[in-house]
């Protein structure tokens, strides 16, 4: 296992941040950690990362334990955390040679996460003089100069605009294709355009812990949107069979959520015909990755 959390506990004060918290990630997954604000998410990173200390419980990274072995710990790990400490008076190639001689890792490596990274054109600059979303490439530019094992990304894609987010998006899933990637995010779409995996922590405890693609074909919920010809009380609507809720979302469109298995679109084509109605659109609308985070985390 690259990541193996085991039984972790930390408070602040009378406020329990983490409370038993434990799983664990194979190589090669990208997983993503997802929960409101103070669900304790930055906290756990910051103990995987050997910043913070733990009340009770461990971790391994790398099999190398966070506690005996912290330094072994923080060669494993690229970090970069949600708020990215740079100095700002640096040029970027200066700022990264000076990290890679912390590291000890050859110059070359320099030119390799500049390319990686599409720091290319900012390069000559002071990190100063580089807009938000180019400072967050220096951060990851540095997480990835010593080629760690294990990459744990705190809100990695923080000011970015929509061409930059695609492009840190694919340098993050190819980073995945060789190492461990945990991410933390409040962007959804990230998540599900990046991850295998999603952990989701709610008051310091795990609450969902699933593969993607599991996580949502697991619930049973569908919402079909429905379009008819003529307008029909709410009171016949509610007939249909598995519907749990409905609403009319314009006119004489309506977006009906039923719990089920089997596809309901023949049920609500044949509530239509019943009713003399015809039907003018009937889609099926599947629950995104927010929706279900939203009923977790309620």
């Amino acid at each position: 296992m690259s990541i193996e959390v085991k039984n972790i506990s930390k408070s602040y004060g009378d406020q329990k941040a983490l409370d038993n918290i434990s799983f664990a990630i194979k190589k090669g997954e990208i997983v993503g950690f997802l929960g409101p604000n103070g669900a304790g998410k930055s906290t756990l990173m910051k103990i995987l990362t050997t910043y913070l200390t733990a009340d009770e419980g461990t971790a391994l990274v790398n099999e190398q334990d966070i506690i005996n072995n912290p330094k072994a710990v923080q060669l494993s790990i690229g970090y970069l955390p949600e708020h990215n400490p740079l100095y700002l008076d640096l040029y970027v190639r200066e700022y990264l040679a000076f990290n890679a001689d912390v590291y000890k890792v050859a110059k070359s490596r320099i030119d390799e996460v500049i390319q990686l990274t599409g720091l290319n054109t900012e390069s000559h600059k002071k990190i100063s003089q580089l807009s938000k979303g180019y400072r967050q490439r220096v951060g990851l530019a540095n997480a990835l100069l010593h080629n760690p094992d294990v990459l744990i990304l705190d809100e990695p894609t923080t000011g970015l605009d929509p061409n930059q987010l695609l492009e840190i998006r694919n340098v993050i899933k190819n980073a995945g294709k060789d190492k461990t990637v945990f991410l933390s995010t409040h962007i959804m779409q990230e998540v599900e355009a990046i991850c295998d995996r999603v952990i989701i922590i709610d008051k310091g405890k795990i609450v969902a812990d699933k593969k993607l693609d599991h996580l949502i074909s697991e619930d049973k919920q569908q919402i079909i949107e429905v379009e008819f010809d003529y307008k029909i009380e709410e009171q016949a609507i509610a007939k249909i069979e598995n519907l749990v809720a409905y609403k009319n979302t314009h006119d004489m469109t309506w977006e009906l959520t039923f719990k089920a298995e089997k596809d309901m679109r023949p049920a609500v084509f044949d509530f239509a015909n019943a009713n003399g109605l015809k039907t003018l659109q009937l889609n099926q609308k599947n629950k995104n990755l927010e929706a279900i985070f939203r009923e977790i985390t309620k």
